[in-house]
Order: structure tokens, then sequence, then C-alpha cells
């Protein structure tokens, strides 16, 4: 499902360029990526709408000074890695509540073996993508990117 959804998102970023769901299930399929993963992939890009959608009716709910305190399963879930990258976006200015939740509800109902850094920033810009913005500052780009390798500042 991983790798279908960074298809997808690598291919159609600019929200207006994502094909209706059945054209892109046949793209998909056509691309080699097994039903399963197609099915998964989709059925998690229809939650992430119903996130947007959700925090898009109801702005009243996430007033921006608000502190969010994780459940012991979103801690567990999440973990320590996952929740320090959130606290350092929020803490940042880059991640607004409203986004958070989205992320967060999105990252829940992923397996747990899924989850990882990468998987968490893969989310991170298809939130941002979702809602029809890109992060103002061109180093939390490359920060949503990174790939690992040691880069020299110049």
């Amino acid at each position: 499902m991983f790798d279908v959804l960074v298809y997808v998102y690598e291919n159609y970023w600019q929200g207006d360029a994502c094909p209706e769901w059945s054209q892109l299930e046949r793209t998909l399929s056509t691309l080699g990526f097994e039903p399963e993963e197609i099915e998964g992939a989709l059925y998690w890009l229809d939650g992430l709408y119903d996130a947007v959608q959700g925090q898009l009716e109801h702005p009243e709910l996430q007033h921006p000074a608000s502190m969010r305190v994780y459940l012991p399963r979103e801690q567990e879930h999440l973990g320590e890695e996952c929740l320090g990258y959130l606290g350092f976006l929020e803490s940042s200015g880059l991640l607004p509540p409203f986004m958070r939740e989205v992320v967060v509800d999105r990252a829940m109902v992923l397996p747990s073996e899924y989850l990882s850094r990468e998987m968490l920033r893969l989310i991170l810009r298809m939130a941002y993508w979702s809602f029809g913005t890109e992060p103002q500052e061109h180093l939390v780009l490359s920060e949503l990117s990174d790939d690992g390798v040691l880069r020299v500042l110049h």
C-alpha cells in the first residue's frame, strides 16, 4: 500500500491532476500494483478526503493555540520518533492543529508495522496536498522529503 500511496502522491500531487478513483484504480492495476494494495490505498485516500472535509466543515473545533494530548494508544502506535517529529513541526508553526489532526487520523489507521518516520512524511505531504497548500518554507519541504543523505549547507 505504501508504494501505491507514494506513486499517487508523486504523480498526482496537484489535486486537480488526480483522476477519478475508477480510472486511478485501472491505471494502478496496469502498472502492476496488486489489487489488495490498490484497494487499501484507495480506502486510505477516501479516509484522507473525509478527514480533510471534516476539518474544513468544522474549523471551530481546532483553536490555533490548542494543545494536543495524545491518548496512550496513540502514543504507542505513533511511537516516540513520530511524536517528536510532529511536535517539532507544530512548535515551528509549520503544522497547524487542523492538519495535525488529519495526519494523526490517517497514521492511526495504518498497521503499526507500516508507520515509520518515512511514512509519516508521506502522510504529511498528502495532508498538505489535500488542503491544497504547500509548506511555506523551502527548508520544510526538504525536511519532509529528506532521504537521510548528509547534505552540506551553502
